[in-house]
């Protein structure tokens, strides 16, 4: 190794330099177009420019590769930072021949991934911080943090230097968090994965620094990272003060063991934290030189930049001296300080600093060293870190007098025309917490505004000369929009000033007269830096501006092709389309959603995208044919005149079969990801308009990512809706596979007469060899109704529309305006004769109010009927027994149809009133053969664990096991029982309770006549003892009413009950879709 290329800049480019040079060998240099005047530029004997500005110049490995071969140079040393950790940049050093001063790649992939490192330890038997990798769920995260008493926090799986990470402690931050950490992620390390920890307060970081030749390893003991700004280190020292003897050789080793389970070659540094009770974790591993790798060298007396070179160069641990055995003791204590270019604020975070450097005088004398780039004229540059200099303080008398060097040589540091966090590190080497090892990452936060105060402490704050005009920020001078002598108005552009790429309009703050301008273009300036003196005029002056006021209704270039573009998702856009549709006696997409929503209230999401189609259609074809991917999707207000527009929000999703028949493509899954998921956060009921054909096939766009599309999410973001908020389904149509899949999951499922209902259309079916059939076939309302799968059925569109807004208006709140129905009718629903049968139908609607009641499931087990009412505007479920089918005898269906719609209600604590007439459930050999066990069972579960407000009223039947569970389980479960006159008890039908009473007695008398005789007067003697009244006397029901009196107990009841507490999740997991 004869030459080495540096690929980095600034004060470790200068650090490395001179390594290289006291070893004899030849130096290379690069550096950004923007970054010449830098000093590393001059550190070496060569220097190449790169091509592009910014950091963006020294991460371009390819430029870098090729400097690297044109200069000569059989080898690349990376610094730390920019292309330190690359894989792909050590791999491409190895294919161009040149030595990469570093692990080898497969290292680096091991250790540079925090979340494959983790599980390197974890297999090691090293102590991890409890936590979630691998694609966790915003849910799983949620409930992760439950666990976590003190917070979890988010990392960047290949992240670094304190960025890529979030401390959560509120459960409705989760996703958030989640979608910004990863954000964050890939914009800085180009890969957004990332994975959850347990958070960990109050610990100590310690790092150990290991060194390999691929065979053996050693470690220079470890340092104390502990004092950190946002997970940014700001003071180091080595060795960590106060660690016990027994934890630091147990972390000594673990680091060691994970160091050579990768049989690493060069440096890296193994990290963990160390807790309040002794106990330490395992955090994350570097693979390369350390920012603070110099207070190590300062307590060991071993050049590490030099060590590096020569284990990439082949050389042993052993033949450098370096084998474990041969490592000294550490010498004393060293600490490391970091001087950046930047002030402190109040919410802990930094702004950016900058100016020309007008003093830089380093300290000097034993025990003290400066690695820095800073000199005298130095023109700060706000594309690159803030870091100036790097205070390097050794004592070989230990922690006390090295803290005492350490502010000696801090306030002999002089800096003038920048601001530092100077007096912040002065302020912290005064804890005493740094000398008796009690650092810890939650100090600076802790403490924070003492800091701030000393900052501001020797700000200089004086005022700017009247009429001076200063730059806001640092940044470069684009423009200059005046001149000396010239006179502008209020508000008028006087220059432009470029600042992270984005240009920001210097204006005139009064009308004035200009009288210097102090700059040229193009300019680098610091903040403050004077750019103009301005002679103030009166506001009278009679000044015309330069710049007329914008028209507000003109429409400019780009407004104008959103407006085209918008113009082409509309249905005046597709007149064909349209007219087809109506011809079907079926509404567009959109004219649905412009009747649901309250007036002017839909906003659209996803408006502009189209089918991924680009392969085989044109981008326009796309745009015009497949308006919005065939999915229409947004939020919106319903029922806000009734209930404000804080409950009227609601989510909306419509398929547009006239787009690709209303099939799932590729974006329009993105859309219902995006809205299902805005729903989830916001709490927010949604209503989905399911027509069309399951998933499509033609998305060739997708094929080079995806094979079968089993890994989307849309069915889980739809699924974990349920129970959380109301889910609305329309089925219109055909409804198809995926789109029939999201209809069955919704709370309720809507259907028109014309839909068609099913898990496959016509050509699965056919594909999978099961007959050959028309979509009329598969599925129609007339089997989907009877079988439960349709909630209500309607006639077209329109009603269907209307129904949903109802549906939905039991779930937003009370009515303040409602018709009470004439509570006297009630006293003759039940016919006197009590074998007549009767419609249970009457008695709901002499309870509720008028025009409220919406039945669920009218057409499938008869024998129960469940409905959604208002009693005195208040929504309720009912539950009720019909006499007509099975003399309400409960029957599987009807057990079914109850459960659901009980969990339904107390999902939703909507009071439930139940209205029992049953003679039990339903016995018999033929009904056992349908699980009737198991399904009434499951009826008894549902019912006996609602705490929704629940009443029940006894109409007529009231006897044993059916009885029961129509009223909770128990006849104490609910808010009340009563029992109209009608009403009669029994602990099974009396004719059976008489026969197994009564055998024997029956069975003594011989004459079949008598026996009869016998037998009618012991069932008359049951009924009048099971009647109403007796119940009553033994309290084994509340009271007998009138029924005219069953509104007031109603209301009564639901005036008492308690209101249910405020939930930030759900009741129940998730509502049953059967």
């Amino acid at each position: 190794m004869k030459s080495i290329l540096i690929a980095n800049r600034g004060e470790i480019a200068i650090r490395i330099a001179h390594a290289v040079t006291d070893m004899e060998l030849r130096a290379v240099m690069l550096f950004a177009t923007d970054d010449a005047d830098s000093l590393h530029v001059g550190a070496a004997e060569n220097a190449v420019a790169l091509p592009g500005r910014g950091p963006a110049a020294y991460l371009d490995l390819d430029a870098v590769v090729s400097a690297a071969i044109a200069t000569g140079c059989d080898a690349v040393h990376p610094g730390y930072g920019f292309l330190s950790e690359n894989v792909d940049f050590a791999s491409a050093c190895a294919k161009a021949g040149l030595v990469f001063i570093g692990p080898d790649p497969a290292a680096l992939a091991q250790l540079g991934d925090k979340v494959a490192a983790i599980e390197l330890a974890k297999s090691l038997n090293v102590p991890v911080i409890a936590g979630l990798t691998g694609g966790f769920t915003a849910d799983q995260a949620t409930a992760f943090l439950t666990t976590c008493p003190d917070g979890i926090i988010l990392k960047a799986a290949n992240g670094g230097g304190g960025r890529g990470m979030r401390v959560v402690h509120d459960p409705n931050g989760v996703t958030k968090a989640i979608a910004e950490v990863s954000a964050e992620a890939l914009a800085a390390f180009g890969d957004g994965t990332i994975f959850v920890e347990q958070l960990v307060t109050n610990a100590r970081h310690i790092e150990v620094q290991v060194l390999g030749d691929s065979t053996s390893v050693c470690h220079l003991w470890e340092r104390d990272c502990s004092l950190q700004r946002r997970h940014q280190k700001v003071i180091e020292i080595a060795p960590a003060p106060n660690l016990d003897s027994a934890i630091r050789q147990s972390m000594l080793s673990a680091a060691c063991k994970i160091a050579q389970a990768i049989g690493l070659r060069g440096l890296a540094t193994i990290e963990f934290l160390l807790d309040q009770t002794g106990n330490y974790y395992f955090i994350e591993a570097n693979p390369r030189l350390q920012v603070e790798h110099t207070i190590t060298e300062m307590i060991t007396g071993i050049d590490l930049v030099q060590a590096q070179i020569k284990l990439a160069d082949g050389a042993s641990l052993k033949g450098l001296g370096l084998h474990q055995d041969q490592i000294p003791a550490p010498i004393g204590t060293a600490i490391q300080m970091r001087i950046s270019c930047e002030r402190l604020l109040e919410n802990g975070s930094v702004k950016p600093t900058g100016g020309v450097l007008r003093a830089y005088v380093p300290p000097g004398g034993p025990g003290i060293r400066v690695d820095g780039a800073g000199f005298v004229g130095m023109k700060t540059n706000p594309a690159y870190d803030g870091l100036l200099a790097k205070l390097i303080v050794h004592s070989a008398q230990g922690i006390e007098p090295a803290l005492r060097r350490a502010k000696r040589a801090l306030g002999d540091f002089k800096f003038e025309g920048v601001e530092t966090n100077k007096p912040v590190l002065a302020a912290l080497l005064d804890w005493p917490e740094l000398g008796l090892g009690q650092s810890d990452t939650g100090l600076i936060a802790a403490r924070l505004q003492t800091l701030v105060l000393a900052q501001n402490a020797v700000v200089d704050l004086a005022p700017v000369s009247k009429g001076a005009i200063s730059a806001p920020m640092q940044g470069t001078v684009l423009s200059l929009s005046v001149t000396v002598g010239e006179v502008v108005a209020k508000g008028a552009r006087m220059a432009t000033l470029e600042a992270m790429k984005m240009q920001h309009a210097i204006v005139a703050p009064y009308a004035a007269r200009v009288l210097a301008v102090s700059v040229t273009t193009p300019a680098t300036v610091p903040e403050g830096a004077p750019l103009f003196m301005l002679e103030e005029l009166p506001d009278d002056a009679g000044i015309a501006p330069r710049e007329k006021n914008a028209d507000p209704n003109f429409i400019r270039s780009d407004l104008a092709e959103l407006q085209a573009r918008r113009d082409l998702t509309k249905d005046a856009a597709r007149p064909d389309a349209v007219k087809k549709r109506h011809a079907l006696g079926k509404r567009m997409a959109r004219e649905n959603i412009a009747d649901l929503c309250d007036p002017d209230t839909f906003v659209e999401f996803g408006d502009m995208t189209f089918a991924a189609q680009r392969a085989r259609r044109t981008v326009d074809d796309l745009i015009k044919n497949t308006p919005a991917d065939g999915l229409v999707t947004g939020f919106g207000r319903i029922n806000g005149t009734d209930f404000g527009p804080e409950k009227a929000r609601c989510a909306v999703m419509a398929y547009d079969y006239t787009v690709l028949a209303g099939t799932q493509g590729v974006m329009n899954h993105a859309k219902k990801d995006r809205i299902l998921d805005l729903a989830y956060r916001q709490k927010t009921p949604l209503i989905f308009y399911c027509e069309g054909g399951g998933g499509r096939p033609g998305d060739v766009d997708a094929e080079a990512t995806s094979i079968a599309g089993l890994h989307l999410t849309t069915f889980w973001h739809h699924a974990r809706l349920s129970g959380l908020v109301p889910v609305i389904g329309i089925g219109s149509g055909r409804v198809f596979a995926g789109n029939a899949a999201l209809l069955g999951c919704c709370d309720v499922v809507i259907a028109t007469r014309d839909s068609t209902i099913g898990m496959g259309g016509p050509a699965m079916i056919e594909g999978g060899g099961l007959g050959v059939f028309t979509p009329d076939e598969v599925g129609p309302s007339n089997v989907q109704a009877p079988n439960g799968v349709i909630d209500i059925l309607v006639e077209d569109e329109v009603e269907a529309t209307k129904v949903a807004k109802k549906y939905l208006g039991y779930f937003q709140g009370s009515m303040l305006e409602w018709q009470a129905p004439d509570p006297h009718a009630l006293r003759h629903v039940v016919p006197e004769n009590r074998l007549e049968v009767y419609d249970v139908h009457k008695a709901i609607d002499g309870i509720a109010d008028e025009g409220s009641s919406l039945e669920l499931r009218a057409q499938f087990a008869p024998g129960m009927v469940t409905i959604f009412a208002r009693v005195e505007g208040r929504p309720v479920g009912i539950l009720a027994n019909n006499p007509l089918h099975l003399a309400g005898a409960i029957d599987s269906p009807c057990a079914d149809k109850a459960t659901r719609f009980v969990r339904l209600c107390d999902a939703f604590d909507i009071p439930i009133i139940s209205l029992i007439d049953t003679p039990g459930m339903m016995v018999g050999p033929e009904v056992e053969k349908t699980a009737l066990v198991r399904h009434c069972a499951r009826l008894f579960l549902a019912a006996g664990n609602v705490t929704t407000p629940f009443m029940s009223i006894v109409l007529r039947k009231g006897y044993g096991l059916g009885a029961m569970v129509m009223a909770g389980g128990s006849f104490r479960t609910p808010l009340f029982i009563a029992s109209w006159p009608s009403g009669e008890f029994g602990g099974m039908g009396l004719e059976g309770a008489v026969r197994l009473g009564y055998r024997r007695e029956l069975e003594a008398v011989a004459d079949p006549a008598e026996r009869h005789a016998l037998y009618e007067n012991m069932v008359a003697a049951a009924y009048e003892r099971g009647k109403a009244l007796n119940a009553a006397a033994v309290l084994e029901i509340d009271t007998v009413i009138d029924p005219a009196e069953t509104r007031a107990w109603i209301v009564a009841a639901l005036e008492a009950a308690p209101l249910p507490e405020p939930r930030a999740g759900k009741k129940h997991s998730f509502v049953d879709a059967w």
